[in-house]
């Protein structure tokens, strides 16, 4: 993930959880990757880090992949203070 490109376009796929059990999915389409991380960091609740999905082309990064992009220090944009 160093050398990750947090300027490419990216869609979001959420739900509450992974699992077998059918869970309503929610789809997002961002200009950047930073900022589809930011909002997944930032705007949706804790609990749906899991059952998240990031999408850039035919790579995909789920749940941890995602924390991991953002507390990177190459990540470029701001991050909220906890």
């Amino acid at each position: 993930m160093d050398m990750f490109d947090y300027q490419v376009p990216a869609e979001i796929y959420a739900s509450r959880g992974r699992g077998a059990t059918k869970r309503p999915m929610t789809f997002y389409r961002f200009d950047n990757a930073a900022e589809a991380i930011r909002f997944v960091m930032e705007k949706l609740p804790p609990e749906m880090l899991l059952g998240t999905t990031m999408e850039i082309g035919e790579e995909r990064f789920i749940g941890n992949d995602i924390k991991r992009l953002y507390t990177s220090e190459c990540y470029p944009l701001d991050r909220a203070v906890s």
